[in-house]
């Protein structure tokens, strides 16, 4: 009997990172300033299709023209240097995470303290955290709060990919025990869809596929809420990491896929698991 393979209602491409990849393909032999989404099978396309080249460090700029800044977008400090040292500049940063940067800088300005929910170590809230001109905080759960000391205003914005209910449970906590709390809900309506799509597929599914780079924040997300609702959830960024005895006595597969995550991988894989 064949698997049946059902794609979630919501998957792949954002708005954001779809409008990157066209930047940047019509950006030739330029560099992105850090990987400019988080697929590295993207990226390699890009640099043999395009000649757009990844810098790590801004250190590595040499004798580059052409700058593009990543969908994450960059520190403040690192655009400042980039225009200090004459580079042409193509801004990709997603729209959705330009705003919680100047919500960030704004708020500051009008006296406000700034919680970002969310990793600190993630490229998008390293960028967000720069423009916040007052104490800043990033926190994962409310425990990251309890020995916080702030003023009695506080604003609190959100990393674009992560989980409504955990920044809730944020929201909530702050609300309780400070005056006044300005709450901004910058996640993405495309994360809340391919996530409440990969929920509902889970549900019905005896292994679920999640496509995306394993360093890609709502990727994880989905890869967890697949989890939740369907143990045998796997991960995998290629075709040749599937496996035949997953799929062993398996009726239903459900496939979802992170938002940097491109159709022409999604098909690879699918057709790897009809295959199978």
């Amino acid at each position: 009997m064949m698997i049946h393979v059902e794609l979630a209602k919501h998957y792949g491409f954002c708005f954001g990172v779809k409008r990157a990849i066209e930047i940047a393909e019509n950006s030739r032999n330029a560099s992105t300033i850090g990987p400019l989404i988080h697929n590295n099978k993207e990226i390699s396309r890009l640099k043999d299709d395009y000649n757009v080249e990844t810098l790590d460090n801004l250190n590595d700029i040499g004798n580059i023209k052409k700058a593009i800044i990543r969908t994450h977008g960059i520190p403040k400090e690192d655009l400042k240097f980039l225009k200090k040292n004459g580079i042409d500049i193509v801004d990709a940063t997603c729209p959705f995470v330009t705003k919680p940067q100047q919500i960030c800088e704004k708020m500051s300005d009008e006296g406000y303290d700034i919680v970002i929910f969310g990793d600190k170590n993630h490229p998008e809230v390293k960028g967000v955290k720069s423009y916040a001109k007052r104490d800043v905080q990033v926190v994962l759960d409310v425990d990251d709060l309890k020995d916080k000391i702030f003023s009695n205003k506080i604003a609190v914005v959100s990393q674009t990919t992560r989980k409504i209910d955990e920044f809730m449970r944020i929201v909530n906590y702050l609300i309780v025990n400070h005056k006044e709390v300005r709450v901004f809900n910058t996640i993405c309506n495309a994360t809340f869809e391919n996530q409440d799509a990969a929920r509902e597929l889970a549900k019905k599914s005896d292994i679920m596929i999640v496509i995306g780079g394993k360093n890609s924040s709502n990727t994880k997300q989905l890869y967890n809420i697949s989890k939740e609702f369907c143990k045998e959830s796997y991960l995998i960024e290629g075709e040749k990491e599937l496996k035949k005895e997953w799929f062993k006595n398996k009726k239903y597969c459900g496939v979802t896929a992170g938002a940097s995550t491109p159709d022409w991988i999604i098909e690879k894989i699918i057709g790897k698991i009809k295959e199978i």
